[in-house]
């Protein structure tokens, strides 16, 4: 029953995550903080391997039907987030350390994702009243691709939301592009991070015995979510990606209440 409720949540996280551009560790991420069946940095590496395997079948996708990712964006993003990732993953290892329970990191984290997912929300609400920019060159993409991927790892929730929120008001990316060039720094940032804790701590301290499944069910929602993608017009996926912000604000919120009394 646990093993098939853990494939469920990663099969629908990855399958909004690749229509959306969110990735999904944005939904696996509080979802399993409030099973709490691991400890922190366990979800994390579980949600960066989901999430990784899911940009990678999503990108393909991609890639296959020809959809518009402009590179010259794309690749200094990724490129600063595979930095940022790394950046995340050791605030990430430093914060376990320095807290008195993994409650209190857990809540940290819960709060800071729900003030991001609540800026996410009005932005995108409100995106077509609000001016937003053209930034070119690769500079300005490294260090965005580095900010996102620090929030990305630290968070452990691939950094989908703030990808595309953050690519459509600074780069002036339609919500569809934005989506196709959030994969492509998810992709980068979560790489660094497993790449990280293979060359530190290593993977043998956690228990990723339902890591196999659960990159399952990021295989299929990474395919389902891609198609869908390529389906939906540009408002269907905006609305989309508006409720599922709503759905984790109040998991985030509700983890909060729950780690605080605790």
């Amino acid at each position: 029953m646990e093993c098939a409720l853990y494939f469920l949540i990663a099969l629908g996280a990855t399958t909004v995550g690749a229509l959306t551009g969110m990735g999904g560790g944005v939904i696996i991420k509080p979802l399993m903080d409030m099973l709490q069946g691991y400890d922190v940095q366990t979800i994390g590496i579980l949600s960066s391997i989901t999430v990784f395997t899911m940009s990678q079948v999503s990108i393909g996708k991609h890639l296959l039907a020809k959809t518009e990712i402009p590179f010259r964006v794309a690749v200094p993003l990724a490129v600063g987030s595979t930095a940022g990732g790394l950046l995340g993953e050791r605030l990430l290892g430093a914060a376990v350390e320095a807290a008195v329970t993994s409650a209190a990191v857990t809540a940290v984290q819960n709060a800071a994702l729900a003030l991001l997912i609540l800026m996410v929300f009005l932005y995108m609400k409100n995106k077509n009243r609000i001016r937003g920019y053209e930034l070119n060159g690769v500079p300005a993409a490294l260090l965005t691709g580095m900010f996102l991927g620090m929030c990305s790892s630290f968070l452990g929730i691939g950094g989908g939301p703030i990808n595309v929120a953050v690519m459509i008001f600074l780069f002036s990316c339609s919500t569809k592009t934005a989506t196709a060039c959030s994969l492509v720094t998810i992709l980068f940032a979560q790489a660094s991070k497993l790449a990280c804790v293979a060359l530190t701590t290593g993977f043998g301290g956690f228990d990723l015995s339902i890591a196999p499944l659960m990159a399952a069910g990021a295989v299929a929602g990474g395919a389902l979510g891609a198609g869908m993608n390529r389906r939906f017009s540009e408002d269907a996926v905006d609305r989309t990606f508006n409720a599922v912000q709503l759905l984790v604000l109040g998991i985030a919120v509700f983890n909060i209440v729950k780690n605080i009394v605790v």
